[in-house]
């Protein structure tokens, strides 16, 4: 999981550059009011492949992880709340949207996310989820130094360790 959390500061990180690039060559070439840019679309697929594999580690971690300690009876729930924390994820993405929104157009302003992004500052907006993403992995590394784990010491069974006792590189 936290190489899916690392993953997605990167991503943050590149996507708040890009638009800055971008909003520099609206500036540079007078483009604040046309629909188009001379910029290709294929500038963002860097940021979504890193957002798509940011997601696979995370998810899958997080799958394995409700499985390997839910107990026995509990799997299948907690199989089915880890697709709950997927549709959670959208709501709060909403909420944060609504109110970053409401929070930079104080005072009259167009704000972060205006209708035309050529007069917006949508890498504030990027630079935040990096912010948040590092904040998120600060308190996952927390967490996950706290927590005590179900299984035993590499997941073996006791006739196991009984075995590997004898070789060098297992020492209890």
């Amino acid at each position: 999981m936290v190489t899916g959390l690392f993953i997605s500061i990167f991503a943050m990180l590149s996507a708040g550059i890009l638009e800055v690039v971008r909003l520099g060559m609206v500036k540079r070439h007078n483009y604040h009011t046309d629909d188009r840019i001379p910029l290709s679309i294929f500038w963002q697929v860097p940021q979504y492949f890193m957002i798509g594999c940011a997601e696979v580690f995370t998810f899958i971690g997080q799958l394995e992880f409700f499985y390997e300690q839910a107990p026995d009876s509990m799997r299948s729930i907690c199989s089915a709340l880890s697709l709950t924390t997927a549709a959670l994820r959208k709501y709060l993405s909403s909420l944060l949207v609504t109110i970053v929104t409401d929070v930079s157009t104080r005072g009259g302003k167009l704000g972060w996310i205006p209708d035309n992004l050529n007069y917006g500052h949508l890498q504030y907006f990027f630079f935040l989820l990096a912010i948040l993403s590092v904040l998120n992995l600060v308190v996952f590394l927390l967490v996950a130094k706290w927590y005590t784990y179900k299984r035993e010491r590499w997941g073996l069974s006791a006739d196991m360790r009984v075995y590997l006792r004898g070789f060098s590189f297992y020492h209890m």
